[in-house]
């Protein structure tokens, strides 16, 4: 009889698995990281078919409606025509017009907390609507979503084909807020914190870090002692010079320096948004009121 899983085994796991995810997370061109949660293949699905009822529903309403206005006798290549006007406005026109008005939403997305953004975290155009809604009839609709799904099951982030040609991505928005551990300074560290260099850090072993130190309350301590050893071993190789203390302290000597690092930044930035804006607004010598 297999052995039953204990909170403390599904924590282990949970650990592992959020140390285990490297990919970068999404940057925009000031090396600024995005707190953009990319939606499950899952969360796409459901409102992926909510969507289809909403358009399959307005097709049909649309095509009675024609019926009962068209002639009696008319030709039908005209007939014909028209109903595939029909099928594109539905299909195309008014997904890309709903999803550019609402910011990249519609009644699925909606419903299930999920918008469409740009890759930068921006609203999308309505050419991202457009291009996604053009690439879907094909991905989404000629083929019943078997493309779009194989496509997002090759990816770090579930991406289907019209999000890649459109330069997109599907965000999650309704995720639980959780509040990080504080990671001081250790006493220890305080002299090497004036000498130490961690600026070389790459951002996903940042993450990792974070990751660590948000979970590592809730493992086994042997895990955590054997994970913050491997992490150690990792991060000096970007941090100059390596205390002599024990792994998790000089993990989260280099957390607090990172933090600290960009403190510091984003004050200078703000002081130079502020300078801007006064030079900006002053009044010309002489100009008048």
């Amino acid at each position: 009889m297999p052995k039953r899983s204990t909170p403390r085994d599904l924590a282990d796991r949970r650990f592992v698995r959020a140390l285990d995810e490297t990919d970068d997370a999404l940057v925009v061109g000031e090396a600024v990281a995005l707190d953009v949660v990319p939606a499950g293949i899952v969360l796409r699905l459901a409102a992926a078919v909510l969507d289809a009822l909403c358009l399959g529903v307005l097709l049909v309403m649309l095509l009675i409606g024609i019926s009962r206005v068209w002639p009696v006798g008319t030709d039908d290549a005209w007939a014909a025509a028209l109903q595939i006007v029909v099928v594109v406005v539905v299909f195309v026109l008014v997904p890309a017009a709903v999803e550019t008005a609402t910011r990249g939403r519609s009644v699925g997305r909606y419903a299930l907390g999920t918008r469409v953004v740009r890759l930068d975290g921006g609203a999308i155009s309505f050419r991202h609507a457009f291009t996604r809604a053009l690439v879907g009839l094909l991905e989404l609709w000629l083929t019943v979503g078997s493309l779009a799904l194989v496509v997002a099951l090759f990816g770090a982030r579930p991406r289907r084909l019209g999000d890649l040609l459109a330069g997109t991505v599907v965000q999650h928005e309704r995720l639980p807020r959780a509040t990080d551990p504080v990671v001081v300074l250790p006493v220890s560290l305080i002299g090497w914190s004036g000498l130490a260099d961690v600026s070389a850090l790459p951002q996903r072993l940042e993450n990792r870090l974070a990751a660590f130190f948000r979970g590592a309350a809730s493992v086994r301590p042997a895990l955590r002692d054997d994970t913050a050893r491997r992490l150690a071993d990792e991060v000096a190789e970007y941090a100059h010079p390596v205390p002599p203390v024990p792994p998790e302290e000089f993990l989260a000597g280099v957390v607090a320096l990172r933090r600290q690092r960009d403190r510091r930044a984003f004050g200078s930035r703000a002081r130079t948004l502020d300078a801007a804006t006064a030079v900006a607004g002053a009044r010309p010598p002489g100009f008048p009121r």
